[in-house]
């Protein structure tokens, strides 16, 4: 079973970014941000996350979804099976996600999550 984990938005500064979009949305940080990263959550309830990610390319996609799952690599499987693509991708050590194309070629991480 996937789920909507997070709306990953690109930006060129993650701190302009998190002052901006905590007081438009009243999120905070989940944890302390770094240069290149944040997930902001709302102050209050729940919702959806709103992930900040340093991009330095004018055309680097800005914006995707991560979606979550309890066991990634078969629903890696299940959405090959569906139409999505692999897309060739430089993976850090540890990576806990696996990014996909939907047959449009939108881009999407499959997120391996408890």
């Amino acid at each position: 079973m996937l789920r909507i984990g997070s709306v990953v938005w690109g930006v060129q500064d993650v701190e302009r970014a998190v002052k901006f979009w905590t007081q438009a949305l009243d999120y905070r940080p989940r944890d302390e941000p770094d240069a290149n990263w944040v997930v902001l959550v709302p102050r209050e309830g729940s919702g959806v996350q709103l992930a900040l990610k340093r991009v330095t390319s004018p055309q680097a996609r800005r914006h995707h979804l991560d979606l979550y799952a309890t066991d990634a690599a078969a629903e890696v499987e299940r959405l090959l099976g569906l139409g999505a693509e692999r897309v060739e991708w430089t993976y850090e050590p540890g990576a806990d996600y696996v990014v996909l194309a939907d047959p449009d070629g939108n881009r999407f991480c499959v997120v391996q999550k408890g």
